[in-house]
């Protein structure tokens, strides 16, 4: 069995390289990629409350993540009284959140691996890691099959959705919760930095050319797996041995050269 210690990363590693780009790819069509980004660095508060309390980290992670995104919604230009600059408010709670997650670990007096945290460590991987990213990408599936029109429609035109009786804040808030579920999932794998990467490229690359939202998931969700287990399996080589989660997020960076080139050639043929 010590020879198989990799079997449980690697897993891990495809799960979360299939699950987050299509989360990404389903954000990028509503416009909401930032979620992601918001998300990821909103998370820290509550992990450090829940291993201060000795809750499930991923749960404390899931409800801050989701408290950063309903207060940036809150004062962002889709609400009453909101800030005139909807940037602004997301890099100010994400800011916030984030410092305020640092300043909880001396406070609380706990010990958090703040690199772990931001970069992953998927050799590190334990079953529930792996059980948290099915459950998130279950999540995922299950959202699309009971609301992928809606989500097409709101995507495609957002106003109109709306005008159409679309309970469009219901539909934003479950993709919310599904992304803050998300990201902490990949936390292991890739870390909650990194995760944007892996949300952000493969949908890129899966976008154009695509006649459905569906395709487009499904190419990305090719690209990421690729990404990722392709990153791990590089990452354990002797003559590399490097961390696999920003190996990822730098093979992540490589493919925007590509995506362009194929955006680039579909442009072409399409004059």
């Amino acid at each position: 069995m010590e020879r198989l210690w990799w079997l449980l990363p690697l897993a891990l590693a495809l799960v979360v390289g299939a699950l987050c780009p299509m989360a990404g790819t389903l954000l990028l069509v509503q416009r909401r990629l930032f979620l992601a980004n918001l998300v990821s660095h909103a998370v820290l508060p509550g992990l450090a409350l829940a291993l201060a309390l000795r809750w499930d980290p991923g749960l404390g992670g899931v409800l801050s993540g989701l408290a950063g995104a309903l207060l940036a919604e809150r004062f962002s230009r889709g609400e009453r009284q909101a800030l005139p600059g909807d940037d602004a408010v997301l890099n100010t709670v994400l800011a916030g959140f984030l410092g305020l997650g640092v300043l909880l670990i001396p406070l609380l007096g706990i010990r958090v691996n703040l690199e772990a945290v931001l970069f992953g460590d998927l050799l590190a991987a334990a079953p529930p890691d792996l059980l948290r990213s099915l459950l998130a990408l279950g999540a995922l599936l299950l959202l699309l099959r009971l609301r992928y029109r809606h989500y097409v429609y709101l995507g495609v035109d957002p106003l109109g959705a709306a005008s159409a009786g679309l309970p469009v804040r219901r539909l934003r808030l479950l993709l919310t919760l599904v992304t803050a579920f998300t990201v902490v999932s990949a936390m292991v794998a890739v870390g909650v930095v990194l995760v944007i990467g892996l949300m952000g490229a493969p949908a890129l690359f899966g976008l154009p050319g695509a006649s459905s939202l569906r395709q487009a998931m499904r190419r990305a969700a090719v690209a990421g797996l690729l990404l990722s287990g392709g990153g791990f399996v590089l990452a354990l080589q002797p003559a590399v041995n490097l961390p696999p989660g920003p190996l990822i997020g730098v093979l992540c960076m490589a493919l925007l050269p590509l995506a362009a080139w194929r955006q680039r050639r579909l442009a072409l043929a399409g004059g």
